[in-house]
């Protein structure tokens, strides 16, 4: 049974802050082995390295294709649903799937034409949790309690065998679109809740309070709402109506 040539590139494998680069190689040559060539590297900390290149027998191409970036944020640039692999439950409360699950979720999205991150942090510390708040649930591979750490290229090679046993199941129609726009993509997202967060200040909603938590929780909540490009050029007019009453008021005072 063969895969459709196109959905496998809707699928990003982003490695955030990769220590070693040999984990970079063993990471390219787990997604090639399943089809998959689009990975996304966020402050690696060597690369391009030989090391990579050994490890990676033979996945040239998955390197020389990998996008180097700064900050998560630009890694899933054009991405609107990102799942966040995390070994540990963390204080982030989202949504937990269990691999077969995130490649169903994953493959739906892909199949409305969007594109799919699958988010792995750090080999020692793993995601962080302002990292894992930029994902829209995250992952769990069911490992046993007292030894639940995989290795990097491990993590990967169970989620691209996950997704390739999806994309090889039946075919089925492609679900409807949720959105008549095309979806919200993370870097939009983030101005957006960078106006949020200007905007609870300007009209003072914490009062005095530490910002932290609800924005966490809004970041859930909007995350989970997966707005489209129309409701979030809505939500930044309500934002920029608060804040000229609230000046509004300011100068009245």
């Amino acid at each position: 049974m063969t895969v459709s040539h196109d959905l496998p590139d809707s699928f990003r494998f982003v490695l955030v802050r990769t220590s070693h680069p040999g984990n970079i190689g063993s990471a390219a040559r787990a997604m090639r082995t399943m089809g998959f060539t689009r990975m996304a590297l966020v402050a690696p900390h060597r690369f391009p390295d030989r090391e990579a290149s050994a490890l990676a027998a033979g996945a040239d191409d998955v390197l020389e294709g990998a996008g180097v970036h700064q900050g998560l944020v630009e890694g899933l640039a054009g991405v609107s649903l990102a799942l966040g692999l995390s070994a540990r439950r963390r204080g982030v409360n989202l949504p937990e799937l269990s691999p077969r699950q995130a490649a169903a979720q994953a493959l739906a999205a892909a199949q409305r034409g969007e594109r799919v991150a699958l988010v792995f942090g750090n080999e020692r510390t793993g995601l962080e949790n302002e990292e894992l708040a930029r994902c829209h649930a995250m992952v769990r591979i069911p490992s046993v309690d007292d030894f639940s750490s995989l290795n990097l290229s491990q993590a990967v090679q169970v989620m691209a065998y996950e997704l390739r046993i999806a994309l090889l199941g039946e075919h089925v129609p492609a679900p409807p679109p949720l959105h008549d726009e095309p979806p919200a993509d993370a870097a939009q997202m983030e101005r957006f809740y960078e106006h949020l967060a200007q905007t609870l200040d300007d009209i003072d909603f914490h009062k005095g309070r530490a910002p932290t938590t609800i924005m966490l929780r809004l970041r859930k909540l909007f995350q989970r709402a997966q707005m489209d490009e129309r409701e979030l050029r809505m939500m930044h007019g309500i934002f920029a109506d608060a804040q000229r009453m609230a000046r509004l008021a300011g100068e009245k005072k």
